[in-house]
């Protein structure tokens, strides 16, 4: 359980950065997985009131609020339409649409989780946080950095011209993934984001050149099996390492099959 001392529902991000600073103080976000924890908080920071909420799009981006729901992601026209429904096909089985609608992606993307979708799908485009005293980062450089005291403000996805392809392998619909597979062309790139190995999610780039040539059948799954390979995998109670190791190489099969369909 957690015991809250005092909310305070900020009025401005200096405000929200200001208290945060106190390692008593923690930031709400969604507070679906904050409250499932233990322990004490002193002040709970609320940031819905800072207009965090929408997704504003342009010729050039998507910028994601951090209060913005992960169902509005699932719903939303252009990210879906941009994504060719990778970014839907990402958090349609989290849960259900009422925790959709409470969970945040600021809060998906700040926890950094090993399980995350959400993280796992924004890996796979060319996506950047803005952090209120950090600045812009690539989201790859900020997945690999450990946890402060800063604020994520946005998220924001480049509208580079590209395709897209998601999958998970789930024990139940809505229970955490097995293993989570992205997949990207973006200006000629072809990248392999895996998730929920269960260690946080990591990208793998076709450095080898599999692809060079297109989406042939023999180079498809020989990019394939160097995922494979070159992802790390754990064992825990869904499902053990080797078993993960096999569902990356059949999962981003599918994923190139797809991509392959559509050309």
């Amino acid at each position: 359980m957690i015991n809250i001392q005092k909310y305070v529902r900020a009025e401005s991000l200096e405000e929200a950065y200001r208290l945060n600073q106190n390692r008593q103080n923690r930031v709400l976000g969604g507070m679906l997985w904050l409250k499932m924890g233990n322990g004490n908080v002193n002040t709970a920071i609320d940031l819905c009131g800072l207009g965090l909420d929408t997704i504003q799009e342009t010729r050039e981006q998507f910028a994601i609020g951090a209060m913005v729901s992960l169902r509005q992601i699932e719903l939303h026209e252009g990210l879906n339409a941009y994504t060719r429904g990778a970014a839907a096909a990402a958090v349609r089985d989290i849960v259900g649409v009422q925790f959709r609608n409470l969970a945040t992606a600021g809060g998906s993307i700040w926890g950094r989780f090993g399980f995350s979708d959400v993280l796992t799908v924004f890996l796979a485009m060319e996506t950047y946080v803005e952090l209120y005293k950090g600045g812009i980062l690539p989201l790859e450089q900020f997945a690999a950095m450990k946890y402060d005291r800063d604020i994520l403000v946005r998220i924001i996805v480049k509208k580079t011209p590209g395709d897209f392809a998601y999958r998970t392998m789930r024990n139940q619909r809505t229970d955490f993934p097995v293993i989570a597979c992205g997949l990207s062309r973006i200006g000629g790139e072809y990248r392999a984001v895996i998730g929920a190995r269960p260690a946080r999610a990591m990208a793998v780039r076709d450095e080898r050149g599999f692809l060079s040539g297109g989406l042939t059948e023999e180079g498809c799954r020989a990019f394939a099996g160097y995922v494979a390979e070159t992802v790390p995998t754990e064992s825990n109670i869904r499902g053990s390492a080797a078993y993960r190791t096999h569902l990356i190489r059949v999962l981003t099969e599918r994923n190139l099959a797809e991509l392959r369909g559509r050309r």
